[in-house]
């Protein structure tokens, strides 16, 4: 009895002893494993992908992207997208909205090439939808595989109709390998039917704020947890089958599964709406550039990561927060997305010069 209270007593004197040292060891432990963000090199991978001036190329070479979006109610959204992609320097940027936006879509800039082919089900009698879907795919199918990415969501609303229309676009995209940004009421679409993009590698989401939330929600079956934000963007990129995701924020985070990088450089404190429709067009055509650097160099292109969706993210999130801080220096206050917009231009070219 009193050989057995005595090892009882040795134990716990060394319970008692080795306990900070344990706590400590486990600390130092969660630390090393713990899932960190790593800053992107913004301007080495903006100057890797961005093409220079070339007098022999084409019309297209640059990059052509589709927005789908916009309806009724909100006209803006899609043209802040499409234009920010030709202000960057694409070639060709077309927009797929209802024909009650189109009007006034393209009464903002003749640069953009509108199609008024979609339609919400207040329009379409119930016994004509199905002939009416089939009509829209045909249409956008004959431009599907000319496109280098697809926008989808700026101004698209939720209506059920359009967006069963627009579920049939991306299962198409998908099937043409064509990368696709989602944004805006895309994110309500693909949040309440993840089988349409879970697993592929070029579908990029753009959550803000409240739409990560719904995502998280969603797939991890849990709240957002800032304290490990990067380990949980992590889980989330990979829970969606390694699609990339770009959570927009005081610092952008971005994963694709494997990874997580961070950009923080640049940025504004004005908050107006339409930046994160910029930020679509602004990825929609580094994704493109980036993709084709890849092909060019067979390979070996000299940055890191090398996924051409994280590129794509990395340079439209560095662009688009240069771009702001320009804006704001000028404007203050009143700083507006269209004056981020004219921003695009000059603030690409004070990193990579086009000739």
């Amino acid at each position: 009895m009193l050989a057995s209270s005595a090892v009882v007593r040795r134990q716990q004197f060394l319970v008692r002893s080795l306990g900070a040292t344990g706590n400590q060891f486990n600390r130092r432990l969660m630390q090393e494993t713990k899932v960190m963000s790593k800053e992107a090199d913004s301007e080495k991978i903006l100057k890797a992908i961005t093409p220079s001036l070339d007098p022999s190329k084409h019309k297209g070479q640059a990059g052509k992207v589709a927005v789908i979006g916009g309806c009724r109610e909100y006209t803006g959204a899609p043209y802040f997208s499409a234009i920010s992609a030709l202000k960057i320097g694409a070639d060709l940027s077309h927009i797929f909205c209802t024909k009650d936006a189109a009007p006034v879509i393209k009464g903002y800039s003749p640069e953009l090439i509108v199609h008024p082919i979609l339609e919400e089900s207040y329009t379409i009698r119930d016994e004509e939808k199905g002939s009416f879907s089939e009509k829209v795919h045909t249409e956008i199918n004959k431009w599907m595989e000319r496109f280098d990415c697809l926008v989808v969501g700026p101004g698209l609303g939720r209506d059920t109709f359009l967006l069963d229309c627009v579920s049939e676009i991306m299962k198409h995209a998908r099937e043409s390998n064509i990368p696709i940004i989602i944004d805006g009421d895309g994110l309500f679409l693909v949040t309440n039917s993840l089988d349409l993009i879970s697993g592929y590698p070029l579908a990029v989401l753009t959550p803000n704020v409240n739409e990560y939330k719904r995502l998280v929600q969603k797939v991890l079956n849990c709240e957002v947890n800032e304290e490990n934000a990067p380990e949980q963007l992590l889980s989330l990129a990979k829970g969606i089958g390694g699609v990339t995701i770009l959570r927009k924020g005081k610092t952008d985070l971005i994963s694709d599964g494997k990874t997580v990088n961070s950009v923080s450089i640049f940025g504004s404190p004005r908050r107006c709406g339409g930046q994160g429709d910029v930020l679509t067009g602004s990825v929609a055509v580094f994704l493109s550039w980036a993709r084709q650097s890849i092909r060019a160099a067979e390979g070996d292109l000299n940055i890191s990561p090398r996924n051409p969706t994280m590129l794509g993210c990395i340079a439209g999130a560095a662009l688009v927060r240069k771009a702001a801080s320009v804006a704001f220096e000028h404007k203050r206050r009143s700083t507006l997305t269209s004056d981020i917009i004219e921003c695009l231009g000059k603030s690409l070219e004070d990193i990579c010069p086009a000739i």
